[in-house]
């Protein structure tokens, strides 16, 4: 990618977000990915529904790896999440979803949809990955986990699980959340898990959150202080305007960077959370 077409798909304004939960706009000079390749980065991207009738989910695929890649090329990412709905119900099509995202030239993690109707052995077995995970990246903490089962029922995050990790990474500096079903009653198709919400609120260390399944999204919600954000879709039948991924950046004080990529056509959005 030229630098010249990396700017473009830039929005040339961003947004501060302060800690009383204000919104600022400010100037996005100087804080673009490509002067800071050592800045700890990465992207996700959801809902490719892999197999679905009707659609050139074979295509979708290819584009979001190639768009991947070359972002990654100008500034490197850590790792990319898949957030969920990788295949469209069929459980055939679980292998073959995993070899079109075999050319991410970055570390994959992945969560399960209600779409992916596979039983969690299936899943494990094809990704080498529990649906429920947790990933230390140095002060950082991924924790990954599923919404759903076999059956494609919507379904809280675990919290039981998520409990156990909050407790056990309670020093880290920033833990990252990531579940394909929003669990705050916020659009129709999220559910409403009260009990993991109150868990959320114990533990000021949830730097934020991320969900897919709602393809209609691509913005952010706040849950008090926690940052929840969406990110479109790659793939399937609706949606956003666009098939794209969501890049996150940490900046120096903790702020967090966040903007939209789209590998089609332009996308217009670029946002910084100040840490709080």
């Amino acid at each position: 990618m030229q630098r010249r077409k990396f700017l473009r798909d830039l929005s040339c304004s961003a947004f501060l977000l302060m800690a009383n939960g204000a919104i600022k706009p400010i100037q996005a000079a100087g804080l673009l990915p490509s002067q800071t390749p050592e800045r700890f980065r990465f992207a996700i991207t959801s809902d490719g529904h892999y197999g679905q009738p009707n659609t050139p989910f074979d295509e979708y695929y290819r584009q979001i790896c190639s768009a991947i890649n070359t972002f990654n090329q100008q500034a490197p990412l850590k790792f990319t999440v898949a957030n969920g709905d990788l295949i469209h119900d069929n459980p055939n099509f679980l292998e073959a979803s995993a070899k079109a995202l075999k050319p991410i030239s970055t570390p994959l993690y992945v969560t399960k949809g209600n779409h992916d109707r596979v039983t969690d052995a299936r899943w494990k077995e094809i990704w080498n990955q529990d649906v429920n995970h947790a990933v230390e990246l140095g002060d950082n903490v991924l924790l990954l986990g599923t919404t759903s089962n076999e059956k494609g029922t919507y379904l809280s995050p675990d919290t039981a699980w998520f409990e156990t990790q909050l407790k056990k990474y309670s020093s880290a500096k920033n833990i990252f959340l990531f579940f394909h079903i929003t669990p705050i009653k916020w659009t129709e198709h999220a559910v409403d898990a009260t009990n993991f919400q109150q868990l959320l609120k114990q533990h000021k260390n949830i730097r934020a959150a991320f969900n897919g399944h709602d393809h209609q999204e691509d913005g952010v919600k706040m849950f008090g202080s926690i940052p929840f954000l969406f990110d479109g879709h790659f793939g399937g039948s609706w949606g956003v305007g666009y098939r794209g991924f969501r890049v996150v950046e940490i900046l120096p004080d903790n702020s967090l960077l966040t903007y939209m990529m789209s590998p089609i056509e332009k996308m217009a959005e670029l946002t910084i959370f100040n840490s709080l």
